[in-house]
């Protein structure tokens, strides 16, 4: 578990790096364009992870010190004190909190990054360090794009931590899922590439991974980096690949996307 938390916590970096190096080129109209979150400008994407930045942080000292999760007083005046902030604040704000975090995870000794537990007070127990920098590693990641493909729609998911989003998937897929907004059910033939992964999405009263079902209602191949979009929502029609295939005989990718709405 030490050598999987030492990976991720390299990957945060990468991504914080990556990342502080396109904020820092940002002029006050860039800062104002809107993002791929919806009705967010990229600004409010940066401000969205820079409270985060914090509250993670105070949450990962917490689990330190043995004092436990801040709690809602705390999340709700961090949310408010950011949304107070102008737009150039919120971006310099962003590199500041996020450089703090990724800082005191980096400091973890190897006993804290293999026996510390982190509580995060809405899971069902407290996790592991690896979890929870596996948690922050894909809101960075997602809202990197959000950020990215404002400027360019041709971005992707940074390559480094897409296998290890797309082999967490299953995780999410309960929550993120609306099986409902699907006429029926369904099973999912996925492979991917770059990674290589192959299963199954079975869409019937929820969502849940499977193996590669024997008999698919439609198969979809597709970059990984796409996949871990499509189910996060970030799937438009001018987001997506030419690479990305969908065969089905009753179904199409914009049912899919539907199942997927976003969060």
């Amino acid at each position: 578990m030490t050598k999987q938390a030492d990976q991720i916590i390299e990957m945060l970096r990468a991504g914080h790096d990556d990342l502080d190096t396109v904020v820092a080129r940002f002029r006050p109209e860039d800062l104002a364009r809107g993002s791929a979150a919806a009705e967010w400008t990229v600004a409010q994407v940066l401000s969205h992870l820079g409270s985060g930045a914090e509250i993670n942080l105070a949450t990962l000292e917490g689990a330190l010190a043995g004092t436990g999760v801040p709690g809602g007083e705390f999340n709700q005046a961090t949310w408010d004190r950011w949304n107070a902030m102008s737009p150039g604040e919120q971006a310099a704000g962003f590199l500041t909190a996020n450089e703090k975090l990724v800082q005191r995870y980096e400091g973890l000794d190897d006993r804290q990054r293999q026996e510390l537990r982190i509580d995060f007070g809405y899971l069902p127990k407290p996790v592991e360090v690896a979890a929870a920098a596996e948690m922050r590693l894909s809101e960075l990641t997602l809202h990197s794009w959000d950020v990215r493909v404002a400027f360019d729609s041709s971005a992707v998911l940074a390559p480094e931590p897409t296998g290890t989003l797309l082999d967490g998937i299953g995780r999410l897929l309960g929550w993120v899922g609306k099986a409902d907004q699907l006429d029926g059910a369904a099973r999912i033939a996925v492979h991917t590439v770059e990674p290589e992964r192959a299963f199954g999405l079975v869409i019937d009263d929820k969502v849940h991974l499977t193996e590669v079902p024997e008999s698919a209602d439609g198969t979809l191949t597709a970059p990984a980096e796409y996949v871990v979009r499509l189910v996060t929502g970030r799937h438009a029609a001018e987001f997506t690949p030419a690479s990305v295939e969908f065969t089905s005989e009753t179904l199409t990718l914009d049912n899919l996307r539907r199942v997927f709405p976003g969060f």
